[in-house]
C-alpha cells in the first residue's frame, strides 16, 4: 500500500463559514482512483465529506471534480498519476467551476448545466409525416453526431469554460455540443431554425472565444469547441445566416483577411467585418475603439504605419491552400470516430434502421443538402 494525501476543499453553506482546505491521508495502491481515496477518507476519517458518484466506471459523469486545478472524473484518475502533477505531492480536489457549490465537492448542475441543455431543445423535431415503422438512415449521413453522442454530461467542459466565466449567460460548450447532435441529424426538420436561434442569441455560438479549454477538459473526446465551429460553419456556408451579432460577417472578413495578407492584419479585421472602414456600420465601432487605439500608439505598442499598412502579403503557399479549398465541390467533415474510408474497403450497408422516436443509433452529418434543408433556398 502507498500513502497519498488528498487536500479537499470543504464548504458547508448552512454553517455560514467560508470554504477551507482539509488534508486527508489515504493508504491505497497507486492504480486506485482519486474517488477511492475520497471514499476511504469519508469512510474512515470524516463521514460528512460531500461527493457525488455512481458508476465508478467513467460512464455516468457524476464524480466530476477539479483535480490539481484541472477538471476530471475522480473515478477515472489514478492516485499515482494525480500525485505526479500535484504540488508538493499533495493531490488537491475541489468542486467544478462555473456552477454553484452545494456542499464540498458537490455542485448544483441543475442551476447551470442542465438549464443550458434545456435551452437548445435537446430532442429531435422531425418534419413531415412519420414513417409507419422506422426511419432508414444511411450510415454515411450520420457520421458527425457520433462524437457528440459520446457526451456523458459530466460538466467538465462547463467547469473550465473561459467564456462562461466572463459571461455566465453563455449557452456553454456542453449545451452547444448537444445542439450539434440534433443539427447534424438528418431526421431533424428544424436545422435552419435551430441555427438561426443560436446565431441570433448574443450568448450563442459566436460567444465562444476558442480557448480550447473544453477540448482539453472533456474525458470522452467530444471536443465541444469543434462542434461549435461546425454549428457556425453550417450556419454560414449552408444557410448564409446573417445575425445581429455580426458573427457571420466577422468570420467571412477573418478568412478573407488571411487570404489577402497571409498573416492577420487586425487593423482591417473590425472595419471589414462591418463592410469597410467607411461603412456606416463600421464608423461607430471604430469610434468606440479609438481610446484603446490612442493608448496603444502612446505606449508604442503599435505604430501608425503598422496600423494602416500591413507589411505582409499572402505567400504562394497560403494562396495555394486557399485555391485548393475553394476548388473543392463539397465540404469534407471528419470527427474523432470516423477518419475516412479506404479505397479498397467494402461498401457500407444500404441503410441503418433507427426508431422514429429519436433513438440514437449510428452516427451523423448532413444527410440533406442545404437546398433540401434551408427555407431560404
Amino acid at each position: 500500500m502507498a500513502d497519498y494525501t488528498l487536500r479537499i476543499r470543504r464548504y458547508s453553506p448552512e454553517t455560514g463559514a467560508a470554504p477551507y482546505w482539509e488534508n486527508f491521508d489515504v493508504d491505497l495502491d497507486g492504480h486506485r482512483s482519486v474517488l477511492d481515496g475520497i471514499l476511504q477518507a469519508k469512510d474512515r476519517t470524516d463521514g460528512s465529506i460531500g461527493i457525488r458518484c455512481s458508476c465508478r466506471a467513467a460512464i455516468c459523469g457524476s464524480c466530476g471534480v477539479r483535480i490539481n486545478g484541472r477538471p476530471n472524473l475522480a473515478c477515472h484518475t489514478h492516485l499515482d498519476k494525480a500525485a505526479e502533477t500535484a504540488t508538493d505531492g499533495i493531490i488537491t480536489v475541489e468542486p467544478m467551476g462555473n456552477m454553484p457549490v452545494v456542499k464540498d465537492l458537490i455542485v448544483d448542475m441543475d442551476a447551470v448545466h442542465w438549464k443550458k441543455i434545456q435551452r437548445v431543445t435537446p430532442w429531435l423535431i422531425p418534419d413531415g409525416e412519420q414513417p409507419e415503422r422506422e426511419y432508414i438512415v444511411p450510415p454515411e449521413s450520420m457520421i458527425d453526431v457520433t462524437q457528440t453522442m459520446a457526451c456523458i454530461q459530466c460538466g467538465a467542459c462547463v467547469s473550465d469554460c473561459l467564456s462562461m466565466e466572463v459571461d455566465p449567460l453563455f449557452i456553454g460548450p456542453a449545451a452547444l455540443a448537444k445542439a450539434y447532435r440534433f443539427v447534424g441529424d438528418p431526421r431533424d426538420g428544424q436545422q435552419y431554425e435551430r441555427l438561426r436561434n443560436l446565431a441570433e442569441d448574443p450568448h450563442g455560438i459566436y460567444d465562444c472565444t476558442h480557448c480550447f479549454n473544453c477540448i482539453e477538459a472533456c474525458p470522452k473526446g467530444v471536443a465541444p469547441m469543434s462542434q461549435i465551429m461546425r454549428l457556425r460553419r453550417i450556419a454560414n456556408s449552408d444557410h448564409d445566416i446573417e445575425d445581429r451579432n455580426n458573427g457571420h460577417r466577422h468570420e467571412r472578413a477573418f478568412v478573407k483577411n488571411i487570404e489577402r495578407n497571409g498573416l492577420l492584419h487586425e487593423a482591417d479585421l473590425l472595419p471589414d467585418s462591418y463592410g469597410g472602414k467607411f461603412h456606416p456600420r463600421a464608423v461607430p465601432e471604430l469610434a468606440r475603439g479609438l481610446p484603446a487605439i490612442l493608448k496603444a500608439l502612446q505606449r508604442r505598442k503599435v505604430t501608425p504605419g503598422k496600423a494602416l499598412l500591413h507589411p505582409h502579403k499572402a505567400p504562394d503557399d497560403v494562396k495555394r491552400i486557399y485555391k485548393h479549398v475553394h476548388e473543392k465541390r463539397e465540404r469534407f467533415e471528419l470527427n474523432l470516430y470516423v477518419v475516412g474510408k479506404e479505397e479498397d474497403e467494402a461498401e457500407p450497408p444500404q441503410g441503418v434502421a433507427v426508431g422514429h422516436e429519436g433513438t440514437e443509433a449510428s452516427a451523423s452529418s448532413a444527410g440533406h443538402t442545404p437546398a433540401e434543408r434551408s427555407p431560404n433556398r
